[in-house]
């Protein structure tokens, strides 16, 4: 009996969101940068309701109705909250999308401030807060911290080490970062 080869992901999407002001209200531009290797192969954006409920929809859509959809084997999430808290469903986009889905933060968590928030102050809260407890705590890993689904904690390491070129962050969401800056700011700015 042989061993199982751990797989590797060569096509990857990762998304971020364009920073919006603070009493911005409405939709708010998502940005996802597909990655072949380490070469930049497309762009896809979308949009999300600031706060609202939408965000695994539009992404489900993204990944889906793209050129790339064939051949994409990895999502990638700049944490698990677009467009402020708009939570993303990542137990759902795995199943649905049939890829595995990487959560990436560059710093600890903290949960009980992330509850508080969304359980006092925003619609829907305790929706939101199940989607974000269900995943899991985050784990530190490759100098990040983490949640996955549909993939081990190594090959979400060996994904991490493949692809963070330039500091911690994967490739694909700084990249994505980047670009959702200089479209809502005419110029990226700030780490990432």
């Amino acid at each position: 009996m042989t061993a199982r080869q751990p797989r590797t992901f060569s096509h990857i999407v990762g998304f971020d969101d364009c920073p919006f002001a603070r009493d911005h209200c409405g939709p708010v531009t998502v940005i996802g940068a597909m990655y072949s290797g380490r070469r930049l192969a497309g762009v896809v954006s979308g949009r999300v309701e600031r706060d609202g409920l939408d965000a695994t929809r539009e992404l489900l859509r993204l990944t889906s109705e793209t050129r790339f959809a064939a051949q994409l084997q990895l999502i990638l999430l700049q944490g698990v909250a677009l467009a402020g808290f708009n939570v993303v469903d990542a137990v759902r986009l795995h199943r649905l999308s049939g890829l595995p889905v990487l959560v990436v933060a560059r710093h600890a968590p903290r949960p009980e401030a992330l509850r508080e928030a969304l359980l006092a102050h925003i619609p829907g809260g305790s929706q939101k807060w199940a989607r974000i407890a269900r995943l899991g705590p985050m784990e530190p890993l490759a100098g990040v911290y983490v949640q996955r689904q549909g993939l081990s904690r190594g090959e979400a390491e060996r994904a991490i080490r493949a692809t963070a070129l330039e500091g911690r962050i994967p490739e694909p969401l700084r990249t994505a970062h980047l670009i959702a800056g200089g479209i809502a700011r005419g110029e990226s700015r700030g780490r990432t």
